[in-house]
């Protein structure tokens, strides 16, 4: 009997010496090489390892841009800095992962599927765009720029082709708890948060390295501000390192949060359906955040302001949930989390700091905010998004899959309809899979 990863490779590690665990990874992995259409029976060892690896990879994805973001207001950019090379580490998990779900077909259904190869697509065609980005126009540190919006907008797809997956497919699972899915699912969404919000990382460091500048202590070392100078065409004063710093509309950053980074809370909380969903999965960033803040202060990195009004935005999705009128909910949560976003940036820049923004485009973000979520719970509702939609359908298969557990070895659906496959992933397989 072949050993599973979870009972038989990770119990086995610290018996077997590290040159033979490479060899016993592929001995597990290597059955399951078989090319399938997305949307096939998967194995439960096999669906969890998928999942591992994608968790593995956004950790360090997110690691390496966090470190990326404050390394490059200190010092000129070098394509292999220790930030680029620990997130490259992400991607090629990334990548692999993307590989083994589109030849394989298992772990996803085929929308899923799509999403993922697309975003890895565009995430790789976006490193060599951003290179020849920097060597025609030299230093880019807005996070603004397009090269950088295809990096965010490729990680943005992987992500929710991970979360389709994990959502449709881990309920087929009897050991995967309905905690389980939901703590995953919850995470998934805090990577989310966090890609979105990341263009947003320019203002919060800018704010404090112009800050710097003004106290006669820049953050940013005399070559880099030089370098930047030299590009603009300017001597290095403070309207250069302003435009270093600040280059963005002050409109933008609180407008862009009430937006797009609360329309992700709202599709979170749809989807996972817990009462705290959003303002758990906003204290989990606002945490992440305040956590590397000592680690790259203290590692002599410039540091940046931590937004810690989506905690009150998250509140203000959670709360509006509490409404019983479903068609009245996205007008007070808009309102509630807007108020959230607004008085949260009045307060932090009053008592700590915050970024420029300008409190008098409150009823754009809000407008915005209302139209996105109205479009969000139409959406999710329509698509059977929801954490209802995701009980009923459990509940539904729950019998169809007992029965598939006395199926005989080698058992496929493969050749399912193919509607079937785009609807729902197919049950787990207790089986293993025909070489």
């Amino acid at each position: 009997m072949r050993p599973t990863i979870g009972n038989g490779i990770i119990s086995r590690v610290n018996g077997t010496p590290l040159k033979q665990i490479p060899a016993r990874a592929i001995e597990w992995a290597l059955p399951y090489w078989t090319r399938g259409e997305a949307g096939r029976q998967t194995p439960q060892d096999l669906f969890r390892v998928l999942y591992l690896g994608w968790l593995a990879a956004f950790v360090l994805k997110v690691l390496g841009s966090s470190w990326d973001v404050s390394w490059h207001f200190k010092w000129l950019r070098d394509d292999l800095a220790p930030p680029h090379l620990l997130n490259t580490v992400g991607t090629v998990i990334a990548v692999a992962l993307t590989i083994v779900h589109w030849y394989t077909g298992y772990g996803v259904d085929r929308t899923a599927s799509r999403l993922i190869v697309w975003g890895t697509g565009v995430f790789l065609i976006a490193i060599p765009l951003d290179l020849i980005n920097h060597r025609v126009n030299g230093i880019d540190i807005t996070a603004w720029s397009p090269s950088h919006a295809l990096l965010y907008i490729g990680t943005a797809l992987m992500l929710v082709g991970a979360i389709r997956g994990w959502y449709l497919g881990s309920g087929r699972y009897a050991e995967i708890t309905r905690g389980r899915r939901a703590l995953v699912l919850g995470g998934l969404f805090a990577f989310l948060l966090e890609n979105v919000h990341f263009p947003e990382l320019q203002q919060e460091y800018g704010v404090l390295e112009l800050a710097s500048w003004d106290r006669g202590q820049p953050y940013a070392e005399p070559t880099l501000l030089e370098f930047a100078a030299n590009q603009m065409g300017q001597a290095v004063d403070r309207a250069m390192v302003l435009k270093f710093s600040l280059p963005i509309p002050d409109v933008v950053y609180a407008v862009y949060a009430g937006v797009m980074g609360v329309a992700v809370l709202v599709f979170a909380r749809v989807m996972v359906g817990r009462r705290y969903t959003a303002t758990a999965i906003a204290g989990v960033y606002v945490a992440y955040r305040c956590l590397i803040w000592p680690l790259l202060v203290g590692g002599g990195f410039p540091p940046s302001t931590i937004p810690f009004f989506l905690l009150l935005a998250g509140l203000g999705v959670d709360l509006a949930f509490l409404v019983p009128i479903r068609h009245l909910r996205p007008l007070v949560g808009a309102v509630l989390a807007i108020a959230g976003v607004y008085g949260g940036l009045l307060v932090q820049d009053r008592v700590l700091e915050a970024p420029p923004y300008a409190p008098e485009a409150w009823p754009v973000a809000l407008a915005g905010l209302v139209v996105v979520w109205y479009a969000v719970e139409w959406f999710a509702g329509r698509r059977g998004l929801t954490a209802a939609a995701a009980e009923d359908r459990i509940a539904a298969e729950a019998r169809p899959a007992d029965r598939e557990i006395t199926a005989e070895p080698g058992a496929s659906r493969d050749a399912a309809p193919e509607a079937e496959s785009e609807a729902t992933p197919a049950p787990a397989a207790v089986s293993e899979p025909t070489a």
